[in-house]
């Protein structure tokens, strides 16, 4: 009985990562497809019948794909750097300090969270053309509406779970405050900030609505935004698509598997309460 309970939770995974993975696989494939093949007798062969490099010649060399890899870069990054600034200050008043409203301050962090992103497009693109700072980087600004709320709720968990008697120590010792924080707690909660930036850096990187309605110029682009413009009037460039989608991929790819034992850690040294 143990041994077939083993072997179907086995079966289950496995069905499970192939669906998981099947997606990527097919995008893959069809990335070295030609637009007959896609569209052709051949749209269902795992093995293309004449595979092609041409749809990756075309996103890196005629459509600016670099370009706008290298705008999601810039972006993410930016966006990463002050957002982790910003959220850990926070975190740190809300898991240190005591004062009225606690509990209902961080209900508005985790409301405005939940706040569809809809709602404050038209709003943030009136005060951006008001103020000329459409079509720029400035867009990294009303990033913090999708990446603060949840930044400052990771940090907040992973503040408390830090002997408030190791900051009482440095303070005896002569410790300042902002002293205490960046050579005592930091350095503890580092798995947590690192765990916090990642999240922020691929919600930022992945992010569309806010970078298309504000930029609308093609050289401020991110890469969201520059592969949904790989179509025609009457057609979806399927295989510029994939091939755009393929290259992207590769760094926030390349991040989660170099750093996953940080993440892990980070997720985990916040969620048990000692």
């Amino acid at each position: 009985m143990n041994r077939t309970m083993k072997l179907a939770g086995v079966l289950l995974v496995a069905v499970f990562l192939i669906a998981m993975l099947f997606p990527f696989f097919w995008i893959f494939i069809t990335s070295f497809k030609s637009t007959g093949e896609i569209y052709g007798e051949g749209a269902f062969r795992v093995i293309p019948r004449e595979p092609t490099l041409q749809n990756y010649l075309t996103v890196l060399f005629e459509k600016g794909i670099l370009n706008a890899v290298k705008n999601s870069f810039i972006v993410a990054g930016t966006t990463t750097v002050y957002i982790i600034a910003v959220a850990t200050l926070c975190a740190y008043a809300i898991s240190r300090f005591e004062f009225r409203g606690k509990n209902l301050l961080l209900g508005l962090i985790l409301a405005v969270s939940m706040f569809p992103q809809m709602i404050v497009t038209g709003p943030v693109y009136n005060l951006f053309h008001d103020l000329g700072l459409t079509n720029s980087y400035a867009v990294v600004l009303p990033y913090s509406t999708i990446t603060l709320p949840t930044s400052v709720w990771i940090l907040v968990t992973h503040f408390n779970q830090i002997p408030l008697a190791l900051e009482e120590s440095a303070k005896i010792d002569g410790a300042s405050a902002f002293q205490t924080l960046y050579k005592i707690v930091f350095p503890l909660a580092a798995p947590g900030v690192f765990t916090t930036a990642i999240i922020v850096f691929i919600a930022a990187w992945n992010e569309f609505l806010l970078t298309v309605t504000l930029n609308s110029d093609v050289r401020y682009h991110t890469v969201p935004v520059a592969i949904s413009f790989l179509r025609t009037q009457f057609e979806i460039l399927w295989g510029q698509v994939t091939a755009a989608t393929t290259i992207v991929t590769i760094p926030t790819l390349l991040v989660v598997l170099f750093f996953q034992k940080q993440i892990v850690s980070g997720l985990i040294s916040g969620s048990v309460k000692e």
